[in-house]
C-alpha cells in the first residue's frame, strides 16, 4: 500500500509538473538529411525522454532551459540547449565509435562500454528487433534472435508444457542467471522431471515479462558467478525495462499457422510520464491469447477395443490368422462407434497470458533517488496427455468413456515482483541498496479424466475434474553495492572499483491435491472365481496424479555473499578486470568464485579479449526437496514411480544399512565449473563491426535427475536384487528415481558475429547481420559417489543412461546460425531473417535397441519475412510470416516391426507404442530443434501518442 500510495504522489507531481514545461518537437537526420528513426533524444540529467519515428520526428515536452541529448547508433551524439525553443531539428554526424550498443551487463564499472569493448561477448536485442517479428514471449525472440540461446515449446510433458525449458551455449536452464534492471530474477516453482531437454532442472520464466515493458535485452557470453553468483555458468541474461519514454506505445498482432490452428491474439501498451523532470513513471501491460495446435497423426495401433497393453495383440492371438481376425473384429468396432484415429493433441498448449509490470525512478533531493519495479502476471494453460484407449480398462471408467478419453492438465502460474531501492553518491561511491523479491507458484486441475480405482457402476457418476495440488517458489534478495571511478592512480588511467555485499532467502512450497486426486478407491477389474482379487487399478487422476500429503514440503535457505570487481584502464590501450565472490549457503556450505579478463587493442580497431575464472552453480531447493509419487504405465503394467529427495533414507543410507537400505548417494552439492574464453573484435570501414569468440566450459558435479531403478520381484515376493532390498521397505513402490552430482561435462564452441550499416541515400538505410553459434558439449565421466551403484554395472547404467546422455550431448542444435537483415526507406521498411538449426540426436536408454529407436534428424533453415509501413504518425502496419517455407522437423522413423498390418510377426514384439512415428512420438520429447507447428502469418498495427 505505501508502494501504491507513493507512486500516485509521483504521478500527481508529474503531471502538476507539466504545465511548467513546454514540447520541443523537430526530426533527427543524418549527415546526407537521411531520416533516422528510432533515435533517442533525451533530456540530459532525467530520464525523460523518447525515441525518434519512422520520418526521424520527435516530440518530446521538458524544461525552458533544458538540454538534449539525442543519440543514434552509427553517429556522435549531440547536446543541444533548448533555450526556451519549441522547434529543434538535429543533423547528426556519422562516428565509428557509436557503431554498437553500450552495455551495462558483465562490468560493474560506473560507466557503460560499446558492446565491442568490453572484455566479454554481449549481445544487445533492442526493442524494434523484438517487435520485428511474430515472436510474442521473451524466450521465443531471444531464440531466433540470439544464435547461442535455444529453447522450444515442449508437448505432452505435464508442467513443462506451459513453462518452456531455455538453454545458452548448449548448457542446461538452470546454468544461465536471469537480472531484470540488473537485479536477480526469481526462477519458476516447476523442476521438469519429464523425458524433455533440461529434464531434471530449474529455469527461469522469461515469458511472464510483457514484451511492451523491455527496452533491450543482454545476452552476456560468458561464466559470470564471480560478479552476479549461482547459476551465471553460462552466462547472463539482463532484461532491461523502459525507462526513458513519454507518451503512449501500443500494439495489436493476430495471427494463425496455415494448418489453421493456433491462433494468437495480442495485444500490448506501455505509457511513460515524465516526473517534472525528476524521474520518471513506466508501466506497461500484456494480453496474450494462443490457441492449441495439433500435429498428430492417426493411431496405429493394431487393437483400440479388443487389445491389451496399449493396443498390442494379446497372446492368445499365437497364429497369423488369429491376429487377421481380432484386426478385422477390431476395425469394425471403430467403424460402429466412429472412434476417431487422430486421438491425440501433439502440439501447442492452450494459453491465456495477462501481465502487468511498472518501472519508476524520483529524485527525492540531496542527491537520492528512489526507484521501484516490478509486475504482476497470471497465465493458464490447457495441455493434453496421451489418450487413454477404450481397451484399458484399468485406466479408465468405460461407463463414462466408453471410447477411451484425452486427459487435460489444466495449469494457473501466478508470478509477482518487486524491486525497490534508493541510490545515491556516498563519500564520492555511486551506492545501491535494493530488496529484490519474486514468487512463482503453479496450480494443476486435471478435467477430463477419471480415478480408474474409485468404485464404478450403475448409479455411480465418477469424478472427472480433480485439484492436484500446486508447487511455489519464492525469493528475497536484499543488495548494496558501492561503485567509484578513479583516475590517474599511480600508472593506472583509470581504476573503477566495485563491491558489496547481498542476503537472500530462498522458500519451496509443495501443497497436496484433494485426496481423490491420489488415492487408491480399491476398484479392481477381471476378477474371476479363478482369481478373486483381479488385477489392480491406476491411482490417482489420470495424466497428472495429485501431490500426495507425504509429497508437502516447506523448505527454506539462506544465503550470505560479498563480492569486489576491480577493473582498469591500464593504459589506452590495455584493460583488466579482476572480480572475486564468496558465498556461504545455510544448507551446504560455501563457496569462493573469481575470474581475470582483459581486452588488448592490437590496432586502431583490432583488438583481442578473454577471460578466466570458476564459477559455481548452488542445488536449487526443488532439486534438494521436491517428491511426488505417480502411477505410470510401462508397457501395459501400472507402475508406481518415486521421485524422492536426495535427503531421503531411500538414497542417503548405505546398503549395509541395517535399519534401512539406501543407495549411499552423498548430499546434493553445488556445480563447480571453470571458465575460458579468447576473442577477437574488429571495426571494418567505420560500418561493419566483426566479433569472434571461443570459449571451454568444465564443469563437474553437474546434477542430474536419475533414470527409474525398478523392482524385478512381484508384489509379496522375496527380494532378488539391490533394488527389490532397497525399496522392500516401500511395497507399493516399484520404481525410483532421484537427484545425484552425477556427471562432469566439458563444453567447447565459438561465437561469430557480425555487423554491417549502411546508409544508401537520404532516406534509405540497409543493416546486415551474420551470427552463428557453435559448441558441443561432452560427457566426461559419471560419478555414482556410491560403492552400492560402483558394484553394479547395471546399477551404474541406470544413474545415468544413454538416453540422459542424448539429452545433454545432442538433444539440442550443436550449431546456429543466423542471417538478417532490415531495410528501411522513408516510411517503408522490410525485415527478413534465416535461422539454420543444427542437426540433433536422439538414443534409447537401452543400447539393444539402437538399431530400432537411435536416429539422428537433420537440420533445417527457418525463414521470416515482414513488411511495414508508417502509414501516419501515430499508426505503423505490419504483415509478415514466420517460418514461410513452412518447413517441420524430420519424422521419427517407423521401424517394420511397428506395422500392425504386419500380422507375420509374434506378438510379443509385434508393436511397440513407444517407437510409434504415426502419432505418440511424431515430433515430440527428442527432436524439437524449432517446434513442430509450421508456417504462420500474421498482422499487427502500432500505435503511438
Amino acid at each position: 500500500m505505501k508502494n501504491l500510495l507513493l507512486i500516485l504522489l509521483l504521478v500527481l507531481t508529474g503531471l502538476a509538473a507539466q504545465a511548467q514545461k513546454i514540447t520541443v518537437t523537430g526530426r533527427v537526420v543524418g549527415t546526407a538529411g537521411e531520416a533516422l528513426p528510432g533515435s533517442t533524444v533525451l533530456e540530459r540529467g532525467t530520464a525523460n525522454g523518447t525515441s525518434s519515428g519512422g520520418n526521424g520526428e520527435f516530440s518530446l515536452s521538458v524544461a525552458p532551459n533544458a538540454t538534449l541529448t539525442v543519440q543514434a547508433i552509427g553517429f556522435a551524439s549531440q547536446q543541444i540547449p533548448v533555450n526556451g525553443r519549441t522547434s529543434i531539428d538535429v543533423r547528426l554526424v556519422a562516428a565509428a565509435q557509436d557503431l554498437n550498443e553500450v552495455v551495462v551487463t558483465g562490468s560493474r564499472a560506473t560507466e557503460g562500454r560499446s558492446n565491442i569493448l568490453t572484455t566479454a561477448p554481449v549481445d544487445v536485442i533492442s526493442a524494434r528487433e523484438i517487435k520485428a517479428f511474430a515472436q510474442v514471449d521473451v524466450s521465443q525472440v531471444l531464440t531466433y534472435a540470439a544464435p547461442s540461446f535455444q529453447s522450444s515449446r515442449q508437448t505432452i510433458s505435464d508442467g513443462t508444457d506451459h513453462v518452456d525449458p531455455a538453454s545458452l551455449r548448449g548448457l542446461g536452464p538452470d546454468q544461465v542467471l536471469v537480472l531484470v534492471n540488473g537485479k536477480r530474477r526469481h526462477s519458476s516453482a516447476l523442476v521438469n522431471i519429464n523425458g524433455t531437454v533440461g529434464r531434471g532442472s530449474v529455469g527461469t520464466d522469461l515469458n511472464v515479462i510483457p514484451l511492451a515493458s523491455i527496452k533491450r535485452i543482454e545476452v552476456l557470453r560468458e561464466g559470470a558467478a564471480a560478479l552476479y553468483g549461482s547459476d551465471a555458468i553460462a552466462g547472463v541474461i539482463n532484461i532491461q525495462l523502459k525507462d526513458d519514454s513519454t507518451g503512449v506505445t501500443a500494439s495489436a498482432t493476430g495471427g494463425q499457422h496455415y494448418a489453421g490452428d493456433g491462433q494468437v491474439f495480442q495485444a500490448d501498451a506501455n505509457v511513460g510520464i515524465g516526473l517534472g523532470g525528476r524521474g520518471y513513471l513506466d508501466v506497461s501491460g500484456q494480453f496474450l491469447n494462443r490457441g492449441y495446435t495439433n500435429r498428430t497423426f492417426e493411431d496405429t495401433a493394431p487393437l483400440m477395443y479388443l487389445g491389451g497393453n496399449g493396443g498390442n495383440y494379446p497372446a492368445s492371438a499365437n497364429t497369423e490368422q488369429a491376429r487377421r481376425d481380432l484386426k478385422a473384429q477390431d476395425d469394425q468396432l471403430v467403424r460402429e462407434r466412429g472412434f476417431d484415429r487422430k486421438n491425440m493433441r501433439v502440439g501447442n498448449s492452450d494459453s491465456r497470458n495477462l501481465g502487468g509490470f511498472v518501472n519508476a525512478a524520483y529524485r527525492l533531493g540531496g542527491g537520492v533517488e528512489a526507484y521501484v519495479s516490478g509486475g504482476v502476471t497470471r497465465r493458464t494453460g490447457k495441455a493434453a496427455g496421451f489418450y487413454r484407449l477404450p481397451n484399458q480398462p484399468a485406466q479408465s471408467d468405460l461407463t463414462i468413456f466408453p471410447n477411451g478419453f484425452l486427459p487435460f492438465i489444466n495449469t494457473t502460474i501466478n508470478d509477482q515482483s518487486a524491486i525497490t531501492g534508493l541510490r545515491a553518491t556516498i563519500g564520492g561511491f555511486a551506492a545501491d541498496l535494493s530488496n529484490t523479491y519474486g514468487r512463482n507458484e503453479l496450480r494443476f486441475d486435471i478435467s477430463n479424466t477419471v480415478n480408474a480405482s474409485l468404485p464404478q457402476g450403475p448409479g455411480i457418476r465418477n469424478q472427472t475434474e480433480f485439484y492436484a495440488g500446486a508447487i511455489s517458489f519464492s525469493q528475497n534478495t536484499t543488495n548494496l553495492g558501492l561503485s567509484r571511478k578513479f583516475t590517474e592512480i599511480g600508472p593506472l588511467a583509470t581504476l573503477n572499483v566495485a563491491f558489496g555485499g547481498e542476503y537472500r532467502v530462498d522458500r519451496f512450497q509443495t501443497e497436496a491435491g484433494e485426496p481423490n486426486s491420489y488415492i487408491n478407491g480399491g476398484r479392481r477389474i477381471n476378477v474371476t472365481a479363478a482369481n478373486p482379487t483381479g488385477a489392480p487399478t491406476a491411482s490417482g487422476s489420470q495424466v497428472f496424479p495429485g501431490y500426495q500429503p507425504q509429497d508437502e514440503v516447506d523448505r527454506s535457505r539462506s544465503n550470505v555473499a560479498g563480492y569486489v570487481d576491480l577493473e582498469s584502464d591500464v593504459t589506452e590501450k590495455l584493460l583488466l578486470r579482476v572480480a572475486g565472490r564468496a558465498e556461504n549457503y545455510s544448507d551446504f556450505g560455501s563457496n569462493v568464485s573469481g575470474q581475470v579478463a582483459g581486452r588488448f587493442s592490437i590496432l586502431d580497431g583490432l583488438a583481442i579479449r578473454g577471460s578466466v575464472g570458476n564459477g559455481f552453480r548452488a542445488p536449487s531447493l526443488q532439486q534438494r526437496y521436491f517428491t511426488n509419487t505417480s502411477t505410470q504405465f510401462i508397457s501395459g503394467i501400472a507402475n508406481q514411480v518415486l521421485t524422492v529427495n536426495n535427503d531421503n533414507p531411500i538414497v542417503r543410507n548405505s546398503f549395509d544399512n541395517p535399519t534401512q537400505r539406501g543407495f549411499g548417494v552423498g548430499s546434493l552439492k553445488q556445480e563447480k565449473s571453470v571458465n575460458y574464453s579468447l576473442g577477437v573484435t574488429a571495426r571494418v570501414a567505420q560500418t561493419i563491426t566483426l566479433t569472434v569468440d571461443a570459449y571451454q566450459i568444465d564443469i563437474d558435479d553437474r546434477i542430474v535427475l536419475s533414470s527409474q531403478f525398478a523392482k524385478t520381484n512381484a508384489l509379496g515376493t522375496p527380494p532378488v536384487t539391490t533394488v527389490d532390498q532397497i525399496l522392500a521397505t516401500q511395497p507399493d513402490v516399484s520404481r525410483v528415481q532421484f537427484f545425484a552430482n552425477a556427471i562432469n561435462t566439458r563444453t567447447r564452441g565459438i561465437d561469430v558475429v557480425a555487423n554491417e550499416r549502411l546508409t544508401l541515400g537520404p532516406n534509405t538505410r540497409l543493416n546486415l547481420i551474420v551470427a552463428a553459434n557453435f559448441t558441443e558439449t561432452q560427457v566426461q565421466s559419471v560419478n555414482t559417489s556410491s560403492t552400492t551403484i560402483d558394484a553394479d554395472p547395471r546399477l551404474q547404467n541406470t544413474l545415468f543412461d544413454r538416453q540422459q546422455r542424448t539429452r545433454i550431448e545432442t538433444a539440442q542444435p550443436r550449431n546456429k546460425i543466423n542471417l538478417g537483415a532490415n531495410f528501411n526507406h522513408g516510411i517503408f521498411g522490410i525485415e527478413a531473417r534465416t535461422v539454420r538449426f543444427g542437426e540433433v540426436k536422439f538414443r534409447d536408454a537401452d543400447p539393444a535397441r539402437e538399431t530400432l529407436v537411435d536416429q539422428t534428424f537433420s537440420a533445417k533453415w527457418i525463414t521470416d519475412l515482414s513488411v511495414n509501413a508508417q502509414v501516419l504518425k501515430q499508426v505503423g502496419i505490419t504483415l509478415g510470416v514466420n517460418n514461410l517455407f513452412d518447413v517441420y522437423p524430420d519424422k521419427f522413423r517407423l521401424h517394420p516391426r511397428n506395422d500392425p498390418n504386419n500380422f507375420s510377426v509374434d506378438p510379443a514384439t509385434s508393436y511397440n507404442a513407444s517407437l510409434d512415428n504415426t502419432n505418440r512420438n511424431r515430433f515430440v520429447y527428442n527432436a524439437n530443434q524449432f517446434g513442430f507447428n509450421g508456417g504462420y502469418y500474421f498482422a499487427r498495427v502500432n500505435f503511438t501518442l
